[in-house]
């Protein structure tokens, strides 16, 4: 019989839930060390300046916020006061804080030029005159399992599918006829500019939208990139000795040879990088859920200069963090040596099939020209409907939603295993829909003991470039992917395979 309270809101928690009915935009801003209401203030300055944070952009509300970058309210609100005071933001009972409309103050220099498609001469017109985190054998599959633990997927149950609804029923009278034909294979304009500003205030890239390319799902997006780089005369990748076989599969599919690199408690070790290109989890390695240290992101970027290889950035779930600081996205370092990759996979549902990458202007073309020959372009529609979805602000309500979801199933999880497992150590726990447990005995027996009980779990192993089963001995477990109603059996059940 499950906890009757385990789904149920803690008091600590009350004031969260009620936050996320009225929130604004996820932000990223990069306060430095000192964190004070001066470097708040200088951070939203840059970002409105730059035109990360565009004119009417509903902000976060000082509550949120302070929770956010992990520092006081009042320091908030102060510097919130302040730039009202100052024009740059605007506050109205009902409304909450806004950006001013400052466009003649504004230095758009990443963001000018965004001139109409139809007035613009597009990449397309010159070049015509499974999904993200999961291996073949670790793809959560249709089997029917009474628990399913194992990592790579979100409780698609949490799908906005009312909302989703509302922003369908806006987008689709309103797309202009041309938008059900034959478009763009980059991708719609509308989609793509609300992608670019997403990302700026929220993951810190470096984003225009001729720069953006939507794809159908990660593993197309990783696909075209290794293309592109064996046809300019790649030979390796560098890829982190831990994470999935299936992108390693889709790199040597395309003539390539993936070469693992050691992984610390730092992340990748970037002294080590070799080939022409290396594919990355910076802000959150799968599946060990450690950010990559800020040195060593300066040293893979130094190294991609030096080398002139490129980055790939797979950024599979950036807005899941609890703990921590948000990690910015490595992009921002140099996007002339990154190419950022993003997804709905874990933010929405696998099912949509959306994915993006930010290229490197030279890379614009050929990847281009690569997408056109794989497919033409991905499905338009339902780059419409997500485009409203995120204007509106049902993505960011949505994605605070989930964050809050998934740690108090982390939450959960945790306290469990600290009465029921006490020997079990638990890493990875601070971001992401997965936490690494490390067992005593053998995690392949456990998997396999879990499995004969009609429980899905994976170990470390799984995850290895090379196995090694006399390695450290763990399982990695996803607490995003059961719905609610057996998420507290899935729990009970895995303390049993554990042991105790």
């Amino acid at each position: 019989m499950g906890d009757p309270g385990a789904n149920s809101v803690p008091a600590a928690d009350a004031a969260d839930a009620a936050e996320v009915v009225g929130t604004g935009a996820d932000l990223h801003l990069d306060l430095g060390a000192r964190r004070g209401r001066n470097d708040l203030i200088r951070a939203l300055h840059e970002s409105i300046r730059s035109g990360r944070l565009a004119p009417g952009t509903r902000l976060p509300s000082s509550r949120s916020l302070a929770k956010d970058l992990g520092i006081a309210r009042n320091t908030v609100a102060d510097a919130y006061g302040q730039l009202v005071a100052e024009g740059w933001l605007t506050a109205r009972q009902g409304s909450g804080t806004q950006v001013a409309d400052r466009t003649t103050f504004a230095d758009r220099t990443t963001f000018a030029n965004r001139t109409t498609f139809a007035d613009r001469t597009s990449v397309a017109d010159r070049a015509t005159s499974a999904d993200h985190g999961a291996s073949t054998s670790q793809l959560p599959t249709a089997t029917e399992w009474r628990y399913n633990l194992a990592p790579g997927s979100p409780d698609v149950s949490t799908f906005p599918r009312g909302e989703w609804l509302a922003a369908a029923r806006k987008a689709l009278p309103a797309a202009p006829n041309e938008a059900f034909g034959y478009g763009d294979p980059r991708g719609r304009i509308e989609l793509r500019r609300t992608i670019a500003d997403y990302l700026a205030r929220a993951r810190g890239v470096r984003a225009d939208p001729e720069r953006i390319l939507i794809c159908s799902g990660y593993v197309q997006a990783l696909n075209l990139l290794s293309e592109v780089l064996a046809s300019q005369g790649a030979t390796t990748i560098a890829v982190e000795e831990f994470g999935y076989d299936l992108h390693w599969d889709v790199i040597r599919s395309r003539g390539l040879d993936p070469v693992p690199v050691p992984v610390d408690e730092n992340g990748v070790r970037a002294d080590l990088l070799t080939g022409q290109a290396a594919l990355l989890t910076p802000a959150h390695q799968m599946p060990l859920g450690v950010p990559l240290a800020p040195d060593r992101r300066t040293a893979a970027v130094e190294w991609a200069r030096e080398t002139g290889a490129i980055l790939i950035e797979d950024d599979y779930d950036g807005e899941f963090r609890y703990d921590r600081q948000p990690v910015g996205a490595l992009q921002a370092l140099d996007p002339e040596r990154v190419a950022y990759t993003g997804t709905a996979s874990k933010s929405l549902a696998p099912g949509l099939r959306l994915a993006w990458m930010v290229l490197p202007e030279h890379l614009m073309e050929p990847v281009l020209a690569a997408k056109r020959t794989a497919d033409l372009l991905t499905a338009t529609l339902d780059q419409l409907i997500l485009a409203e979805f995120i204007a509106a602000g049902h993505y960011d309500r949505h994605v605070r939603r989930a964050r809050l979801h998934y740690r108090r199933r982390r939450d959960r999880l945790v306290e469990l295993l600290a009465v029921r497992a006490p020997a079990v150590k638990v890493a990875g726990i601070s971001a992401g829909l997965h936490v690494l447990l490390d067992v005593q005995g053998e995690a392949k027996e456990m998997v396999d003991r879990a499995a004969r009980q009609g429980l899905r779990v994976a170990s470390l192993d799984t995850y290895r470039f090379k196995s090694d089963p006399s390695a450290r001995q763990a399982l990695v477990v996803g607490y995003g992917t059961p719905p609610d109603h057996s998420y507290n059996g899935a729990l009970d059940l895995l303390c049993q395979v554990l042991g105790v």
